[in-house]
């Protein structure tokens, strides 16, 4: 059988998850070694839930396999795992990766999920290795056929319980601590705020007097965002914008300061004619901390109607804060982004040029910003 090649990344740079960066620091190993090694790696943890005709939630509970490693025969999460490395890892991949899960522990294919939602990020710690765990609340149908994997699961009792056979089972029951935590909360809190059923999108917003927010990294500003900023102008009256990660410069992924990142932007909207009263430029240092990062931004933006990223993780943050977030907004995603604009600057491709604004490339050149970029690669 082919080896899993899993997520891992360093200890040093576990912080950035925190601030939704995943794909510039994770890197592969394959699942043994990592666990040989004691290498922290990225692991989902789903949490699925049902409701039943009487309008009772139920929840469904795994039992480890009595021969596992770790937490032999004991209660946890739905469905658990690794995840797996791929090339410019998303939030929405790490999702995949929890609905396959539970697809080989129970059979519940991943079209039965009626709604899915990203929770928190923790890291845990036990006596492997240090895991930094992806947490998904999701609701299925009661009557779905459960098909529990006899290699993982304890058959018997790996099933949906209701609230007061759960509390029981949390008192009396072997369980893993983290999941225990996490059960609680669950049974505590309204299943549709849970799974945030009763969010507003865009299309219920005024959109004449209303006020978006739009938050990026510019490290360079780019054709694609300027595609972003023009569509929402037609649309909203005043635009936010947000210089995410304003704190960081002169590193490979942020090569540009902040003064520079809120030139782009000015010397952009100045030559498409966009007067300064229709924006205004906020910095917004990283916390390193998901769950409070969206209040840090309110505090620094102040009030706003809406949200327009593209970013998974920015997207999730924001509507488990009851914000509402509009529709994605792209164009050519793989050709207008910093990242391949650097690596095309890197490898002395001057195509770049052609997917930068022309104000914007000559700013970067009196910055010196070209030999910045390579040389922070070397």
């Amino acid at each position: 059988m082919k080896e899993e090649i899993i997520a891992c990344i360093e200890r040093k740079n576990v912080k950035f998850l925190e601030s939704g960066q995943i794909s510039k620091y994770i890197f592969p190993m394959a699942r043994k070694e990592a666990h040989e090694k004691k290498i922290p790696h990225l692991i989902t943890r789903l949490f699925i839930m049902a409701i039943t005709p009487k309008n009772e939630t139920i929840y469904l509970v795994q039992k480890r396999n009595k021969n596992k490693i770790s937490f032999p025969g004991y209660f946890t999460d739905s469905s658990s795992g690794h995840v797996t490395y791929q090339k410019n890892l998303t939030l929405e991949m790490i999702k995949r990766d929890a609905l396959r899960e539970l697809e080989e522990e129970f059979g519940i294919p991943s079209k039965s999920i009626k709604r899915i939602v990203f929770h928190d990020l923790q890291v845990e710690r036990d006596n492997f290795t240090g895991e930094i765990a992806y947490i998904f609340f999701g609701l299925i149908h009661h009557d779905i056929d459960l098909l529990p994997d006899s290699y993982e699961l304890d058959e018997e009792e790996s099933h949906f319980y209701t609230k007061k056979e759960l509390l029981k089972l949390l008192e009396e029951s072997d369980v893993v601590d983290y999941s225990k935590k996490i059960w609680r909360e669950i049974i505590n809190t309204d299943i549709l705020s849970l799974l945030k059923m009763n969010y507003n999108d865009d299309q219920q917003l005024k959109k004449k007097d209303a006020i978006a927010l739009f938050i990026g990294r510019f490290q360079p500003l780019h054709h694609g965002h300027i595609y972003v900023l023009n569509s929402i102008l037609k649309n909203f009256k005043f635009i936010k914008i947000g210089i995410g990660s304003s704190q960081l410069s002169n590193s490979e992924n942020n090569p540009f300061n902040c003064k520079e990142r809120i030139q782009f932007i000015q010397a952009s909207m100045k030559k498409r004619g966009i007067k300064k009263t229709r924006y205004e430029i906020y910095e917004i240092p990283d916390i390193y901390d998901a769950k409070r990062w969206v209040d840090h931004v309110v505090s620094i933006v102040g009030e706003f109607d809406i949200l327009f990223s593209n970013s998974d993780w920015l997207r999730h943050l924001f509507r488990n804060k009851g914000y509402r977030v509009g529709k994605k907004i792209e164009i050519f995603k793989k050709k207008y982004n910093s990242t391949n604009i650097r690596n095309l600057i890197m490898k002395k491709n001057e195509m770049w040029k052609r997917l930068v604004p022309k104000e914007v490339v000559q700013l970067m050149i009196e910055y010196r910003g070209i030999e910045r970029i390579r040389g922070l690669s070397n």
